[in-house]
């Protein structure tokens, strides 16, 4: 009896202090604008959604993730997804459901150590917030993930809210200064260019959910926005809306005809005999465009890769820029300047690691013979 007894009394004791003191925890608002309560101190979390441990990474917090859902898993050839390269150890932490939000609650109440917070982007997508939080008795907390030319202010939001909860504002702030420097940078080199110097361009290939052809392109590229440059898939009543994927018929290209072609290299997954690249050298009616008879299509790198990779973004656009007014970027070495940025934004260069397995390379002229 007595040996029953301190067994019971220990197991209770164990429980309290197991338990979060009155007082401990906080609440926030997040981006969803739930109400969250949270423990006062966050050490262990997990991700759900696009972008959503990309967040984590760009805020140096990934040493608090305790699983990871099943994108992190996949066996492929390509990846493009720099935060991912540069932690090789995701691929072998526990699972947590599939990917874009599919979470497994039973997966997750697995889990040992138990995270603390559940993170999750697209709140719209896989499963319900509010459902997984009341089936795992884990805070769920909503972030947002948006398009770096029309909507940065959400983007650095859902960073600081982020930051908030694991305690790294200033890695925050750090981090939004980054990118908001560098494209105040890109616009600057740009600005006093008169529109009538401006080149036109398009830029084709642009993966959505999987590798697309050459009429695969984005009207709202961001790259194009930061440079000032004039996209041809982007008619001028339309520049104030947040555009995203489009496709667009062969007979529009043509009829557009820009002076440079860029391809995103997202493309070549497709194989040898398909694809932009391909399509841009066969096709009868793009050997018509005068950037093709001229040589000027160049490559630039896969940003679109589990939702947007933003140190990309930013690559691209010192890399379009180059091509576009090598005037104004002349101190640029776009290579150089990628790996410079994602050694910030992920802890590491990973642009030679993340390219060898395509076909073609980014930031190289295309040789279309």
């Amino acid at each position: 009896m007595n040996k029953l007894f301190s067994a019971i009394l220990s197991l209770l004791i164990s429980m309290c202090i197991a338990l979060p003191a009155f007082g401990e925890n906080r609440t926030i608002t997040d981006m969803a604008g739930r109400k969250v309560e949270i423990p006062e101190k966050v050490e262990r979390v997990i991700c759900s959604g696009p972008g959503c441990l990309r967040y984590l990474t760009y805020l140096q917090g990934q040493n608090m993730i305790v699983g990871v859902d099943s994108i992190e898993h996949r066996k492929t050839r390509f990846d493009a997804r720099p935060y991912a390269i540069a932690n090789p150890q995701f691929k072998d932490m526990p699972l947590i459901g599939e990917f874009r939000g599919h979470d497994n609650p039973e997966l997750i109440l697995g889990l040992e150590p138990q995270p603390q917070v559940i993170f999750k982007t697209y709140k719209d997508m896989g499963y319900d917030p509010d459902e997984l939080q009341a089936k795992t008795g884990i805070p769920v907390v909503c972030l947002s993930y948006a398009s770096l030319a029309a909507k940065r202010d959400t983007i650095y939001k859902s960073l600081q809210l982020m930051a908030e909860v694991i305690g790294k504002q200033e890695r925050a702030k750090a981090l939004c200064d980054f990118i908001e420097g560098h494209i105040t940078d890109l616009k600057n080199r740009t600005a006093t260019i008169p529109k009538d110097k401006r080149k036109t361009c398009y830029v084709g290939g642009i993966a959505q959910k999987g590798p697309h052809g050459f009429q695969s392109t984005e009207p709202a590229y961001p790259p194009f926005r930061f440079i000032n440059a004039i996209n041809v898939a982007c008619p001028p009543e339309e520049k104030g809306k947040p555009l995203q994927h489009a496709n667009v018929s062969k007979e529009q290209i043509v009829a557009w005809n820009p002076e440079i072609i860029f391809v995103d290299i997202s493309t070549s997954q497709m194989g040898e005999n398909a694809g932009a690249i391909y399509e841009i050298k066969t096709d009868p009616a793009y050997q018509s465009l005068d950037a093709v008879a001229s040589g000027k299509v160049y490559t630039v790198l896969p940003y679109n890769w589990y939702s947007r990779n933003y140190g990309s973004i930013i690559a691209d656009a010192y890399y379009a820029g180059k091509v576009l007014y090598p005037e104004k970027f002349k101190d640029i070495d776009p290579t150089a300047k990628a790996e410079a940025i994602y050694s910030f934004m992920v802890g590491t260069p990973v642009l030679d690691t993340m390219t060898q397995a395509f076909s073609v390379k980014g930031f190289e002229k295309l040789e279309l013979n």
